[in-house]
C-alpha cells in the first residue's frame, strides 16, 4: 500500500519522509533537511511537508524530533507563530458591496507594521486598557527571565500584545463553501519572542563551539536536557508560545469589535473558532518514545484536531481536521509556502500583476507588498493534495478582505 509520503535516505543519518508529490522543493532545503537528519540528537526519521522551503536555522515546513535536546534554530525567532480563525453568525448577503470601510477599520483597529501613527514596528501608541487583564497572565513568568536575563526587559513586550506584525502576517475576511463570514489571522510573539530567540540561538551556538564540533550546520546548534541553558530555554519558549496565543485572542476580539462598529450590525463570532501554533516546539509521546517535536512551518493533526491551512492573498485556505497519521508525528503543512524568495519575487513581479491575481480582494495593492504576491506561493491545491493522508477539510475559506503587516 502507498504510503503517501517518499523517503530520502541521509547517509550518516535518519531519514527524511516527504509529503512533497506533486510540490518542487528546492535544492537549499533538501540539503537542510538533510543536515538535520544527521544530527545525533533526531528521534526515528525527519518529517517534510508539502510546503516545505528553505528557512533560517531549519528547513520552513519540516517536523524535527529530538530525544532529551531542543535545537533554538529550528524553532526559530517567530516563536508561537500561528493562525487563528473564527466563524460568525454573518452572511455574504450582511456585507456591503465596498469593502473599503471594513478593511480600514480593521486596520485602525490593529496597529501592524506599515499601519499609520502605530508607533515603532507596529506597537501600541497608548496601550489600550484591553490588553492589562492579557498582561496580567504573562507578566510575572516574564518578570523572572527578566532576573535572569535582563535585556529582555527592554523589549517591545506589552506594548506589542494584541498586534500584528509584519512581513507574511495578516488579517482576512473570508467567506466558506456556505457564504458564512470568517475572520482569520497570522501572528506569533512580536519582539519580545523574538528577541528570546534570538538571545537563545546565540547561547546555544556558544555552547556548540566547546561541545558540538561535528555539526553539520552551525545554526542547528542544541541544548540538551542537563545543560547550562536547557530549562531556561524550555522556560522562555514556553512563555513566549503562551503569549503568541493569547496575542491571536487578543488581536481577534479587537477584529470582531471593529466589525460591528463598521458593519452596524450586532453578530455572533466564535461559532466555530480554532487557534493553533506552527512555529513551535512540544514535548510529545511518538511509537512509544518521549520525544521534544518542534514544528517549523507545521501544524498538529493529531487525530480530529482542527487546524488551519491558509493560501495566499488570492488563493483558498483551509479549516482542517487531523488524521493522526504517525509518520508525519501527527503534522500537516502550515500554509502553501514560498516558492522563492522575497527578492526574487519583488524583481519578477509588477503590481499590475498583483493586481491580477488579487482581483476581488480588498487589499493593499502596490509596490511594498509585491513580495507577497500570490505568485510567490506554492499552489495550494497541490499542496492539499500531498497531504491528503494527514488532514481532511472541515471548511474551505476564500478571502474579500486582506490586511498585510
Amino acid at each position: 500500500m502507498d504510503p503517501g509520503y517518499d523517503v530520502e535516505e541521509v547517509a550518516g543519518g535518519v531519514p527524511v519522509k516527504m509529503w512533497t508529490r506533486g510540490v518542487p522543493v528546492e535544492s537549499e532545503a533538501r540539503k537542510q533537511l538533510s543536515n538535520a537528519a544527521r544530527l545525533p540528537i533526531v528521534f526515528r526519521h525527519v518529517a517534510a511537508m508539502p510546503d516545505v522551503h528553505f528557512g533560517i536555522g531549519a528547513t520552513v515546513g519540516s517536523v524535527i524530533p529530538t530525544l532529551r535536546a531542543i535545537i533554538p534554530a529550528a524553532v526559530g525567532v517567530d516563536i508561537g507563530c500561528g493562525m487563528m480563525a473564527c466563524k460568525t453568525t454573518l452572511r455574504a448577503a450582511d456585507l456591503p458591496d465596498n469593502l473599503g470601510a471594513l478593511r480600514s477599520a480593521i486596520e485602525r483597529a490593529v496597529p501592524h507594521g506599515r499601519s499609520p501613527g502605530a508607533g515603532d514596528r507596529g506597537a501600541w501608541g497608548k496601550v489600550p486598557a484591553s490588553v492589562d487583564p492579557i498582561w496580567r497572565q504573562l507578566e510575572p513568568q516574564f518578570s523572572e527571565l527578566c532576573r535572569d536575563y535582563p535585556k529582555l526587559a527592554k523589549t517591545n513586550n506589552r506594548n506589542h500584545l494584541g498586534t500584528l506584525g509584519s512581513g507574511n502576517h495578516f488579517i482576512e475576511v473570508c467567506l466558506d463553501e456556505s457564504d458564512a463570514v470568517w475572520f482569520m489571522l497570522h501572528s506569533g510573539s512580536r519582539g519580545v519572542g523574538n528577541a528570546i530567540g534570538m538571545l537563545f540561538i546565540g547561547l546555544a551556538k556558544e555552547d556548540a563551539m566547546r561541545h558540538q564540533v561535528n555539526l553539520p550546520d552551525r545554526d542547528l546548534a542544541y541544548f540538551e536536557e542537563g545543560s547550562r541553558h536547557f530549562a531556561d530555554y524550555v522556560r522562555g519558549v514556553g512563555w513566549a508560545q503562551k503569549f503568541a496565543r493569547l496575542n491571536r485572542d487578543l488581536m481577534m476580539g479587537h477584529v470582531v469589535q471593529a466589525a460591528r462598529m463598521a458593519l452596524r450590525k450586532n453578530f455572533e463570532s466564535h461559532v466555530e473558532a480554532v487557534n493553533c501554533h506552527h512555529n513551535y516546539v512540544q514535548h510529545e509521546n511518538h511509537f512509544g518514545t518521549d520525544v521534544f517535536v518542534t514544528r517549523k512551518g507545521a501544524v498538529s493533526a493529531k487525530c480530529g484536531e482542527l487546524g488551519i491551512i491558509p493560501g495566499s492573498m488570492g488563493a483558498r485556505s483551509y479549516i482542517v481536521r487531523g488524521k493522526g497519521n504517525p509518520e508525519s508525528f501527527e503534522s500537516c503543512s502550515h500554509g502553501a509556502g514560498r516558492a522563492m524568495s522575497r527578492s526574487q519575487a519583488r524583481r519578477r513581479f509588477t503590481v499590475e500583476d498583483h493586481r491580477r491575481a488579487t482581483a476581488g480582494v480588498e487589499c493593499r495593492k502596490d509596490k511594498d507588498v509585491i513580495d507577497e504576491t500570490p505568485m510567490a506561493y506554492k499552489d495550494i491545491d497541490a499542496v492539499m493534495e500531498a497531504q491528503r493522508d494527514l488532514v481532511e477539510v472541515v471548511h474551505t475559506l476564500k478571502q474579500i478582505v486582506c490586511v498585510k503587516g
